[in-house]
This record gives C-alpha cells, structure tokens and sequence, in this order.
C-alpha cells in the first residue's frame, strides 16, 4: 500500500508543479511566439479553466470505470498534452495543448484522494492523506525557479518535455500498484447539470478574455449573459433533481455560504499574484528568468513554515477575526508590490515576498477550512468538489483580471511606461481582495 501513496504522490507533484512552473517562461515563450509578454495569461487561463470544468467529473467517472483506468487515462492525457504544449508554434496551438493537458491534471489529485479512500482504513487515512499533500506543497516551492532555470539554460519547451519521463514512470508504477476500485451501485450522472455548470464557467471567463481570445469586445455582456442563465436554470433544475452535481442544500449552510463566496472574491484579488510576480520582475526589473524564479522562493518557503502557525491562530482568535484582520494585512501588502521599482533595496523586496507568503498562507488555510468544516458526510464530496472547481475558476479569472487591468493601464500611460502599469494593476488587485472583508464580516464572532 505505501507504493500506493507513492503512485499518488507523483501524480499530484506533476499537477502541482505544472500550475506555477510556466508562470516564470512566459516572457520567453512571449518572444518566441512573437507575443507580448504583457498578454499571456491565457496559457495560465486556459490550464485552469479546463482544470475547473474537468473536476466535477472526475470522481464518477473513477467510480464508474475504475480508479486504476481513469487515473493512468488522466496522467495519458496530462503527458499527451505536455509533448504538443513543447511542440507548440503558435500561442492558440499552446493554449489548446494547454486545455488537453488540464483536462489530465484534473482527475489526478481527485482520483488519487479516492484510491487512498477505497484502500486505506479509517485510522490510516490522516497520515495517508497527509504523505500525498507535501508533494503539493514542494511543487509550488520547486516551480518558478526550476521553470526558470529550464529557460535560462536550455529552452522553455523542456518546462512541459520533463513531465514525460515522470508521467512514464507514474503510469508504470500506477499499473502495477494501483486497485482499480469501482462502485457498483453508482447513481447516474447529472450530465445536464454539468453541461450546465461548464457553460456558467466558460461564458464568465470568457468575458474576462475576450480581447485575448479574439473576439469583440461587445461580445462580453453576451458571455456574462449566458454564465448568468445557466446557472439560474441549473438552479431552478436542482431543486426538483433526485442526485444534482451540487445539492442546493449545501448553500443552506451559513460557514459554507460564506466561506466559497470569500474563497472567490479574494481569490480573484490573490490569485494574480503568481501571474504578476514574475513578470514584475523580469519586465519591469530587467531579472533573468531564473533570478526571478529564485526571487519567489521566500514566498512559497513562507508558506510551507505558517501551515502550522495557521491552525494555532485560527483555534486562540476564531475564523471570524483572523479572516478578517488576515485580510486586509494581505491586501496592504499586495498593494506594497506597486511601490516596488529596481531602486529597491533586495533585502525589502525579499522581507515583502516573505511576508506575503505568510500571510496567503494563513488566508488559504483559514478560508478552505472554515468553508469546509461544517459539512454533514452526504455532502461532502460535493462541496470539497465546488471549492476545488471555485479554486482553479478563481485562479484562471485572476490572471485574465490581472492582465486586463495591466493591458488598460498600458493603453492610458503607453506599453513603454511598465513601472506605471504594474503599479496601478498591484493597487487594483489589492482593493479587490481587501473588499472580500465585507464577506468574512458575516461569520459568526466565536
């Protein structure tokens, strides 16, 4: 069974690692591409959108077909999508090999929780669950500065060539040590209901997107329109649905309510900082790729050592007062970034990008817990499901924000002045997360 955890482990490591590994080669894919480096987020948009839309899914399908062959065909389409991502010639060809490689990375981390699910006892799962996370927690720290190391010294194309030997060897591995567990009396999928959902999804992205994707402007409202409607008649249809996607039931409870409605408000503010970092540094501050990966590391370091630190504030002052406080500390420092210019002392940058870590750290854990912990065993897969598919929306929305924000900032000063660019895009996100505070004030005060 530890071979298992291990099968596990390198599954989530590879998804993990993939979702900030790019984020430091965008520059030099921009270049490479003949793009501006300014208008890449759809490669990190389009990952995560797929991300999103997959998830829901992901469980049934293990439940339907077996853990074994959903799993091996989730790291075959992660791998299949990682080749035709480095051989990409054109952005639209990446951000499609994109979609097909977060289609993959999807079912992993799901799929993975459930085999651990199905084959370990009760009083093993902690530690069992606990062996797979740390993986998820190095892949974030190895990320931007391997990925710039890669770019720096061979190419970005080996940034996505590096997951087929592991994604080889995971397979093999998951062949031989992985059960293929199956649920026999498996209720019938809600596929409208998650046609639904997925188009909520899309059209609210896209909206987000769409000078990036190519169409008009006008087209926005129309998108906003259409994720509007699909979920008021999802809504409308789960009322009367024997097994919905997402039971409405869920919204019924107060600290689940609050908490996914906060987890994507300051998301949308958090999640573009690891979009924006690095191009910070690399546009704005002339750094190489691989010193504006290193430059990330007290960040992602930070937040693996507050993990701990996290839980014992949150049991002495309450979710409630450390939501709240936590909130804005994070959202001044977010705004911090905007004053930070190549005159700046490094020792100040790193104290900042530590600080940072600490504080995200404890925003994540505090919002993942509080909207998690009151939920009854009926519903919580569904709702552990909804805050994962919450979490990638949000995180692909924040980079689209982020760089509609940059991209009218560069039309008022002119795409020359990025020192201006970055600092009016760094306010914005940072009063957009500080307004997620009118969210948290909701919880109760004990």
């Amino acid at each position: 069974m530890n071979m298992l955890l291990w099968v596990i482990a390198i599954g989530f490591f590879m998804q993990t690692l993939d979702t900030t590994i790019v984020n430091t080669a965008l520059p030099n894919i921009a270049a490479s591409l003949g793009e501006s480096p300014l208008h890449m987020q759809m490669i990190v948009f389009s990952y995560t959108l797929a991300v999103a839309v997959t998830t829901p899914v992901s469980g049934w399908l293990a439940d339907k077909l077996g853990t074994k062959r959903i799993y091996l065909a989730a790291l075959g389409l992660f791998c299949l999508g990682s080749l035709f991502c480095a051989i990409s010639n054109s952005l639209s060809y990446l951000i499609w090999s994109r979609v097909l490689q977060g289609v993959g990375g999807a079912m992993l981390l799901p799929i993975g929780r459930l085999s651990i699910l199905r084959n370990f006892p009760k009083e093993q799962l902690l530690r069992a669950l606990g062996f797979v996370t740390i993986p998820g927690l190095i892949g974030p720290l190895l990320g931007p500065p391997l990925g710039g190391w890669i770019t720096e010294k061979f190419s970005w194309h080996w940034i996505f060539l590096i997951n087929l030997p592991v994604g080889f060897l995971g397979a093999l591995a998951a062949f031989i040590y992985m059960p293929n567990n199956t649920l026999p009396a498996l209720q019938a999928f809600d596929t409208f209901g998650f046609m639904l959902i997925s188009f909520s999804m899309i059209g609210f992205s896209c909206a987000l997107s769409v000078l990036d994707i190519g169409l008009p402007v006008a087209m926005a409202p129309a998108l906003v329109f259409i994720g509007a409607a699909t979920v008021l008649w999802y809504t409308r249809r789960a009322r009367n649905s024997p097994a919905p996607l997402f039971p409405l039931r869920l919204f019924k409870i107060k600290t689940f309510s609050i908490g996914l409605t906060g987890n994507m408000f300051a998301r949308l503010g958090m999640g573009g900082m690891p979009y924006l970092l690095p191009l910070l540094f690399q546009v704005n501050m002339n750094y190489s790729p691989m010193d504006a990966g290193l430059m990330l590391l007290p960040s992602s370091l930070a937040a693996v050592l507050a993990k701990q630190p996290a839980v014992v504030l949150i049991n002495r002052f309450g979710y409630r007062s450390i939501l709240m406080s936590n909130t804005v500390i994070l959202a001044i420092i977010m705004t911090g970034f905007a004053f930070i210019s190549k005159s700046t002392p490094l020792w100040l940058v790193l104290c900042v990008l530590f600080c940072f870590g600490v504080f995200n750290s404890i925003q994540f854990t505090a919002m993942n817990t509080v909207t998690l912990k009151d939920l009854s065993e009926d519903v919580a897969a569904s709702g552990n499901s909804l805050l994962s598919v919450i979490h990638m929306l949000s995180l692909g929305a924040a980079a689209a924000i982020a760089s509609l924000i940059l991209g009218l900032s560069g039309a008022v000063y002119g795409t020359g002045d990025s020192s201006s660019m970055f600092y009016v895009t760094f306010i914005c996100i940072g009063i957009i997360t500080l307004l997620s505070t009118l969210i948290f004030v909701k919880l109760e005060k004990d």
